[in-house]
Parts: structure tokens; C-alpha cells; sequence
């Protein structure tokens, strides 16, 4: 009975790749991916928008994450609390300000349930917005990236995956399959010969927090969904490392796996969220980006997030109300220094300061083209607090470095 079923899939996808589109929006062989994240829009985080989890955070309940804020208020109630932020938060004029600015891509998280209500509290709407903003991108020339952020159960327990959990919940029960099945919604709906000419690539999932999940299960999941989505066309998928690097994944779907092409691996660098790198210098943040490397052996790679940060400074960065590494206020970490001109607005910033992240910025930038295929930077605003975050920010205040252009940063 399986060999049955292994002949009739092999045979359905052989159909299905033949008549699938070839050409797609996006030319992985020969160009670099420069994008930006739409972070904290159609997935909550604290520290992008903290403005929401103040107003619906109570002495009692103290709201985390989307999960959250929606079991407080309600599945309605969450809605209309939602809707005012996804109607301003990313608009057509920012889309034209990242296209302006020299970008390609936009990387967009979204969650699984703005496709599917699994009897949870959160509140459907996203998917309209993903919508519109796939709109605004063919409007200003922006290719689209769609990831999904967040799983059945939370596949990392971090906030923005939309539930802050002790441990990953993904992977039990039925967890998997309905991931499966909501990235066949995306997949029959974006992953079309109408779509390729903006949405060149759909990441299955952001952040498999591989040390505390199974790695065959992951990969398995991993090929599971990209030969479902092969029966619709040859969109290149993006698969994250899991923070286990990419050696893990050599020899799997690759063209000697099965035929599989366009294929991303994803890499995520930030150097804030431990002790000691919030204690080195500005020089040495940059020559560890300088030095950095990761890009895997048999697929082309990207760097899907990083920042402009050499502190974990920005407020509720480590969760809504938490503390920081740089001032010694999180377990484990020790007193560096004083936050204040480390974060908050660009503007606020010394002149000092603002050359040493455009410096960071730039060796970055720099290392990720030289070691894969490009990069996409974490985030494109936030509510003001977190200027390192902050590209329009950056831009704004001439921080930013100019792209394409080369540096000599890297020595």
C-alpha cells in the first residue's frame, strides 16, 4: 500500500512540475536578495508595538503575546482591538519609502491562524492584509517573501511566534499536519503562475527551535510541505536552520534529492541575546560580523533577520516587561553599561554612536552578499523605542549605510 501511494505521488508530481510555471519574479542565480522584515504587523511582537500590550495588559493579566491579548479581550473584541493596527501599521507610502530606498523584497510573517480557527482565541483579518500588501508590492516593484511565523502549538515558545511558551508545543498531536495544511492554503493561493511575478518565495516556518524538537521530524516536515508544494509550481521555498547551522540539511533537497531546486536556507543573526556579546566592544560587533559564515554547501542561503543592534537595550526585546543582558537585569548577565543612548530614536543618538551601527550595518551587509545570496533586515519600523531595529529610522537619520556601493569596513 505505501509503494502504491509513493508510485501515484511520484507520478502526480512529475504532471504537476511539467506544466508548472518556470519563470519566476525573482532571479535566485544571478541577483541579491536586499530586503526588509514588515515584523510586528500581521504577528504581534512586544518590543515593535508595545503601545498594545500596555493597553490591554492588567495588574492581574499581564498580556505577553498575540495569544494573549486575544484570550483577554476575546475572539471580537481582539479583532477590533487589531483591526486600527493593521489599517496604519504597513502601508502603500512605506512600501514606496523601501522600494525608494534601493530594497527588493519584503519579507512578511504571518501566523496560521489567519488562515484556519483551530478553536484557539486568536481573531482571523490578517489574511486581507497579506492581501493588500502583495498589491502594494506589484504597485512599487518590491518582491514578496511569505513566512509563516507562527505554528499549531508555537514551534520555538518565543512571543512572536504568538504564544510565549515554557517549551515548543509543536510537534504534538495533530501540530504538524495543520501546518501542512494551512501552507496548502498559502500555497494554492500564492504560489500560482498569476503570483510568481511578486511572491518569489514561501518560507514554511520561522524559527524551528531545533534544540528542543526532533530533527527528523523537522526535516520530514520540511519535505512533506515542499512536495505538496511542487504539485502547484516551482516558487522557491526558504527552510530556516533551526539555529543548528546548515550542515544538517546537506544532501537534502537538493537536485540529487528527488529533482528538488529553489531552495533557500535561512539563517538569523543577531549577537544581542546572550551575555557576553552585550559586553564586547563596538569594534569587535564588527568583527564578528566581518568573520561570520554559515551559508550552506549545496543551497543558495540568506540572512532573513538581523539588526543594526550590539545590545539587547531596546525595551520588552526579551519579552514584554523583561529586562535586559547590557544592565545586568536578566539571569545570567552582569551590569556593562548604561542603556541610555544605546537605543530609543535614532535621532536621540550621539554622533559617535550613530557611526559605530552604520559601521555594524555595514559589515553585515557587506559579509552576508559576499557568503550567500543577500539579506533582510529585522524590522522596517517600530513604534519608536527601538531605533536599531528601525530601518526608516536608520534611513531617516543617515545611519543607514548606502547600498551596493561596496566598504572597506570588512578590512
Amino acid at each position: 500500500m505505501h509503494l502504491k501511494w509513493l508510485l501515484a505521488r511520484v507520478l502526480a508530481l512529475a504532471v504537476a512540475v511539467a506544466a508548472a510555471p518556470t519563470k519566476q519574479g525573482f532571479d535566485w542565480e544571478k541577483s541579491e536578495v536586499r530586503g526588509v522584515n514588515i515584523g510586528g504587523w500581521l504577528v504581534l511582537e512586544p518590543f515593535i508595538t508595545p503601545w498594545l500590550f500596555d493597553k490591554y495588559s492588567t495588574p492581574s493579566n499581564i498580556v505577553r503575546d498575540e495569544y494573549g491579548l486575544c484570550a483577554a479581550v476575546g475572539k471580537h473584541k481582539c479583532w477590533a482591538a487589531l483591526k486600527p493596527h493593521w489599517d496604519s501599521f504597513a502601508t502603500l507610502s512605506d512600501f514606496w519609502k523601501i522600494a525608494n530606498a534601493g530594497f527588493n523584497l519584503v519579507r512578511i510573517p504571518i501566523g496560521y491562524w489567519a488562515f484556519v480557527d483551530l478553536g484557539e482565541p486568536y481573531t482571523s483579518g490578517a489574511a486581507d492584509y497579506l492581501d493588500a500588501a502583495i498589491d502594494w508590492a506589484r504597485q512599487t516593484g518590491l518582491k514578496v517573501m511569505i513566512d509563516l511565523h507562527g505554528a499549531p502549538g508555537s514551534q520555538n515558545g518565543f512571543d512572536h511566534s504568538g504564544r510565549k511558551l515554557d517549551s515548543p508545543g509543536w510537534g504534538q498531536g495533530d501540530t504538524v499536519q495543520q501546518t501542512l495544511d494551512v501552507l496548502k492554503i498559502i500555497g494554492d493561493k500564492f504560489a500560482t503562475r498569476e503570483m510568481q511575478d511578486v511572491v518569489v518565495a514561501i518560507q514554511f516556518l520561522n524559527e524551528p527551535f531545533l534544540p528542543q524538537l526532533e530533527k527528523e521530524m523537522v526535516k520530514q516536515f520540511y519535505r512533506d510541505a515542499f512536495f505538496t508544494l511542487r504539485e502547484t509550481s516551482n516558487t522557491t521555498v526558504v527552510l530556516h536552520d533551526g539555529f543548528m547551522g546548515s550542515s544538517w540539511m546537506d544532501e537534502f533537497l537538493t537536485p540529487d534529492d528527488n529533482g528538488a531546486r529553489f531552495v533557500v536556507v535561512d539563517f538569523h543573526y543577531y549577537q544581542v541575546f546572550d551575555a557576553y556579546l552585550n559586553s564586547v566592544s563596538p569594534d569587535k560587533h564588527r568583527e564578528m560580523a566581518c568573520s561570520a559564515s554559515g551559508s550552506s554547501k549545496d543551497k543558495w542561503s540568506i540572512v532573513g533577520e538581523w539588526s543594526g543592534a550590539m545590545t539587547d537595550c531596546a525595551p520588552h526585546l526579551n519579552g514584554y516587561g523583561a529586562g535586559n543582558r547590557y544592565e545586568g537585569k536578566l539571569w545570567g548577565s552582569w551590569w556593562v553599561g548604561s542603556c541610555k543612548g544605546k537605543s530609543g530614536k535614532v535621532k536621540d543618538w550621539s554622533e559617535d554612536w550613530k557611526k559605530d551601527v552604520k559601521r555594524y550595518i555595514e559589515a553585515q551587509m557587506r559579509t552576508f552578499e559576499q557568503q550567500g545570496k543577500g539579506w533582510v533586515f529585522w524590522n522596517f519600523k517600530t513604534q519608536g523605542g527601538a531605533g536599531e531595529w528601525d530601518l526608516f529610522q536608520l534611513l531617516d537619520g543617515g545611519v543607514w549605510p548606502e547600498m551596493g556601493k561596496g566598504t572597506k569596513v570588512c578590512g
